[in-house]
């Protein structure tokens, strides 16, 4: 099992909503107008300074193979957004147990 957490500029989030339901994953938790930095990339904080949020998906994956789908999907949508800092991004963690 592999849990994701989708992390985008909050503009994505429709885009990101449209391919999961078009790959039928309809179970997440999803955090909105969340703050921070990447690596490399500007801050999203809420402020005049640095405008914008992120929103984060986190997505717990029995099916390895769904989540292989997910990642090729929001490969193809990054390849339609133009800035790097606005790439939709994934980090997959191990899970071990679900209660």
């Amino acid at each position: 099992m592999k849990v994701a957490f989708v992390v985008n500029n909050d503009v994505y989030t429709p885009r990101v909503m449209e391919l999961l339901n078009t790959l039928g994953v309809d179970f997440f938790t999803q955090w909105e107008h969340v703050k921070g930095k990447g690596h490399e990339t500007e801050p999203h904080l809420g402020t005049r300074s640095f405008p914008g949020f992120n929103s984060v998906l986190m997505i717990a994956f029995e099916d390895e193979g769904l989540l292989g789908k997910l990642i090729e999907g929001i490969v193809v949508a990054n390849k339609q957004i133009q800035r790097s800092d606005d790439r939709i991004r994934v980090f997959q963690l191990p899970l071990d147990r679900i209660v």
